[in-house]
């Protein structure tokens, strides 16, 4: 078995060349929807004393002939440590055999698939015409969500809104690497564009209802554990909801809150992603309707991506 680290997976798949994330993601999405990638949902092991939690996900695609399993952590106080708030490995298997291929190091494979995933949905859910991409949250995921989104839609103008300049002063940084401008703004200001990502780990709302205009799609991202929400819930019971995974969303993504609390129920959401990609169901159907896909983050996203880097690294 090999080892790929951090470093070389960046090398093989840099941000500038998150296009080839783009299309592998959407390709295990259609996949998962045609019955051909057998995952169950991820499971959590909370680590209530230390504020943090481990989550393994397991998948097998039929189409790849692989198996993988990432195990990553979320601690969001990491940073004061000096350590990420993310950290993750994906081990690879042949499903012909089972044996262990290769061991990934995989925090940037979580950030880049989690951005193309984004960026699918913004394919199909935004308005063609998009011009404003807005981004509540200034870390690392921001900076995904965009370089993703960019490949999908002609944004003319990025707002970002995060309390801390900080964030911002290193996001913005980042993105002037890939030739992307973005602009300081309000929350408020942030939120009314046509596009917007919400990327941060609170667990009261802050995106307004009032602010979400008519033709908004919205890309739910940072809501990953139970009782985490970003958004009012009366803005879900104005939108079309699309969901990566049932149980996973239910239970830990934007609608776990609304939907525990019964303001929202099963079937008022309209699609699971997957469905969309593989063109059983419509996306966006008009200009006028609100959007809204709610990313928990699913194996098979790890998999198509860590098939990118194992393909790479031995010249297949």
């Amino acid at each position: 078995m090999i080892t790929i680290t951090e470093k070389e997976v960046q090398n093989i798949i840099p941000a500038k060349e998150i296009q080839k994330v783009i299309n592998a993601v959407e390709n295990g999405f259609s996949d998962y929807a045609k019955g051909d990638v057998q995952m169950p949902p991820k499971q959590y092991l909370d680590f209530t004393e230390y504020e943090g939690d481990l989550r393994i996900m397991p998948c097998y695609s039929k189409v790849l002939k692989l198996a993988g399993t990432k195990i990553v952590n979320v601690h969001p106080k990491n940073p004061e440590k000096g350590l990420p708030t993310v950290m993750a490995v994906v081990i690879l298997n042949d499903a012909k055999t089972g044996k262990a291929l290769a061991a990934i190091e995989a925090a940037w494979i979580t950030g880049i698939r989690t951005g193309a995933a984004g960026a699918i949905a913004a394919k199909y859910l935004a308005k063609k015409d998009a011009k404003t991409m807005g981004v509540v949250g200034a870390g690392q995921q921001a900076f995904f969500q965009i370089a993703a989104t960019l490949k999908v839609r002609d944004i003319k103008e990025i707002l970002v809104y995060d309390p801390k300049e900080e964030n911002f002063a290193k996001l913005a940084q980042s993105l002037k690497e890939l030739g992307i401008e973005i602009k300081k703004a309000s929350l408020e200001e942030t939120v009314k564009t046509d596009i917007l990502a919400t990327t941060t780990p609170v667990r009261q709302p802050i995106v307004k209802n009032e602010w979400i205009l008519p033709g908004t799609h919205i890309n739910a991202i940072g809501a990953d554990a139970q009782g985490k929400e970003e958004l009012d819930p009366e803005i879900l019971k104005r939108s079309k909801i699309v969901i990566d995974h049932w149980i996973q969303a239910s239970h830990s993504g934007e609608i776990n809150v609304p939907f525990a609390k019964g303001i929202i129920k099963k079937e008022d959401i309209y699609a699971e992603l997957g469905d969309i990609a593989s063109g059983k169901i419509k996306g966006r159907e008009t200009d006028e309707e609100i959007t809204i896909f709610d990313s928990t983050g699913l194996a098979f996203q790890d998999l198509y991506t860590a098939n990118i880097i194992w393909r790479a690294f031995n010249k297949i």
